[in-house]
Parts: C-alpha cells; sequence; structure tokens
C-alpha cells in the first residue's frame, strides 16, 4: 500500500467516507487541501435565500422577514440574496415564502443563472429544469419576458416545478416533460442554455452526509456517460454565438473538466468562455496525471472549505459559428 492509500484508508475511517474519494481528493486538492476540505463538510451550510424580484423589491422582504425575528445578512455576489443568520421558524412555512417572495437557495446554486445572464426577449433553455431553483432564476433575470423552455425526463419531479413556478408568478415558461438527450428533436435554436447536469452531488456531503458513502466509482463513471450525452444535445441547439452554462453539485473532475475536455475534443466550433467574475477557483487543466485544455482554467469550483458553499463546478461555453 502506497502512503498516499495508506493516509486515505485512515482519512475514510476517520470521517467516513468510502476510500476511493479520499484518494481521489488526495490527487487534485493535496493533502492540506483535502484534509480541510473534509473539515469543512463537518460543518452545516447557513441557508440562504434569493429575493423574487418578480414580486417584491429586496429591502422590503428584508424589512418584513426581520419583522418575523428573522436575521439576514446581505449576500457580496448577488444584491437580492440573503444568507439567514437566525431563523425564528421555518423557513419554508412563512407568508412570504408561500407566496413566492423568496426561494430557499445555495449561493452557488445561485451563480450559474447569473453566470449565464439570460436577457429579457431570449429564448432560453432548461434542460433538468426541476424542481424549479435555476429556472425561476432565469425567469427573474429575464423579467418573465422572452420564452422560457423547461426540460425534465422525470415525470414525478413536473409536479414540484409547476409549483414553484406559480408561486413565484412565472408567466413566461413552457414545461416539457422528455429527456432533453433528444432537444435537437424540438428543432428550437436558443440565445442561452443552462446544464444543471444530474451528477453523483459530491459537492453535497455538507447539506447530505449519507453522500459520504452513497455512490460508488461506478456511479461516477454513469453519470459522466449522461452528462456527455447532455452537452453534446446542448451544444447542439445553440444558436450561432448562444451561450451553454455547463453546472453539477460535484468535486468529481470526472464529471467537471473531463467531460468538457471529452466532449469538445470531438466540437471544434465551441469555445470555452472567460466568465467575467471571479466566484471560485480555476477549473482544473491537468488532473489525474493527464494534461487537458488551458481554457478549462475558465471554468470555475466552488469547495466548502474556500467559499463556504457546496461543491460546485460551473463552465460558460460559447457557440463560435
Amino acid at each position: 500500500m502506497s502512503q498516499n492509500q495508506e493516509l486515505a484508508q485512515n482519512l475514510a475511517k476517520e470521517y467516513g467516507y468510502l476510500p476511493y474519494m479520499i484518494e481521489r481528493y488526495l490527487q487534485f486538492l493535496g493533502v492540506d487541501g483535502t484534509i480541510d476540505l473534509l473539515k469543512a463538510n463537518e460543518i452545516p451550510l447557513i441557508p440562504s435565500i434569493r429575493v423574487n424580484t418578480l414580486k417584491i423589491k429586496t429591502p422590503d422582504l428584508k424589512i418584513r422577514m426581520e419583522q418575523k425575528g428573522f436575521e439576514l445578512s446581505p449576500i457580496d455576489w448577488i444584491p437580492y440574496a440573503y444568507n439567514v443568520i437566525k431563523e425564528s421558524f421555518n423557513l419554508g412555512s412563512t407568508h412570504e415564502f408561500l407566496q413566492g417572495y423568496y426561494y430557499i437557495q445555495n449561493l452557488a446554486s445561485m451563480l450559474a443563472a447569473v453566470i449565464l445572464n439570460p436577457k429579457p426577449g431570449d429564448v432560453v433553455i432548461d434542460m433538468c429544469a426541476a424542481p424549479g431553483s435555476k429556472a425561476t432564476h432565469l425567469a427573474q433575470l429575464m423579467k418573465n419576458e422572452g420564452t422560457l423552455i423547461l426540460i425534465d425526463r422525470n415525470k414525478a419531479r413536473i409536479p414540484a416545478l409547476e409549483i414553484n413556478l406559480r408561486r413565484l408568478g412565472i408567466i413566461n415558461s413552457i414545461v416539457i416533460n422528455m429527456d432533453a438527450v433528444n432537444l435537437s428533436n424540438l428543432n428550437i435554436k436558443a440565445d442561452k442554455i443552462l446544464l444543471d447536469a444530474p451528477c453523483t452531488g459530491e459537492g453535497l456531503i455538507r447539506q447530505d452526509p449519507n453522500r459520504k458513502k452513497s455512490r460508488k466509482a461506478r456511479d461516477i463513471e454513469k453519470m459522466a456517460s449522461i452528462q456527455k450525452k447532455l452537452l453534446k444535445a446542448g451544444l447542439k441547439s445553440l444558436k450561432p454565438e448562444g451561450e451553454l452554462l455547463y453546472s453539477t453539485c460535484s468535486i468529481a473532475p470526472e464529471e467537471n473538466e473531463l467531460v468538457i475536455y471529452d466532449v469538445l475534443e470531438e466540437k471544434s466550433s465551441f469555445k470555452i468562455s472567460e466568465i467575467s467574475k471571479t466566484y471560485g477557483v480555476s477549473g482544473l487543466t491537468e488532473v489525474f496525471g493527464k494534461n487537458l485544455r488551458e481554457d478549462l482554467g475558465y471554468s470555475q469550483r466552488l469547495y466548502p472549505h474556500l467559499h463556504d458553499t457546496i461543491g460546485f463546478y460551473l463552465c460558460l461555453l460559447e457557440r463560435t459559428n
């Protein structure tokens, strides 16, 4: 057994993970980064909310919540979002929540729509839309104008999506129950596409400690295969100069940089765009002994130990012709 394998075994036992996960973390985070990550994953997340500016002004929502005994702290990156420092009762049972004045959403998740930055009048597709956290955010940024096509393959998740759309007052959306792998069958070319891809959720351990042991290495391979199919389908449905934002709540390179790398090796008419603001650390350009594309450094990773969020990955792609 190598020194790294022995360390991985010891850390896996101490923190309750499957050893293969720790072995991989050591390769792309190093020893100190891995230990910092494992420690950060033990700290519960502070909940955060996104104010639905389609229905209420941000300062007005803050006043109403503070009158109920909540303590809110502004989030620098997003002027209409707050960390909830103190809950006087359940965030999902206030009148304000039920009236659609806010959405309970992690900060990292909010960044996907912010970076994609759809405009009123755009044709926008969310390829994996349920239950609607990012879909309703896209509508908010579009000012409820244009066309928002929301796709989800799981019929059982559609009702939750529709409830959130109604609650937040979204009127520019069309909901389609289909597998987004077949997106090209719709014959629609979009200005903007969000692919928040299904993944193993390795970045969600702070929210769900069961994920320390619930996913095997073969699950990563299976999800990567699905992610590549979805990404190819999304890129095919972009207008020239259209943009696609690829995101996952996973820190696994196999589900992130390696997916982008493999797909772009086949598709030359797309480029990775630089995200205009630095939210996380640069994406990996070399991992597991493999040299990737330099422009993968334009993608961004968020980590619990560095950014006090869930683990998250964001990559903006543009059609060049």
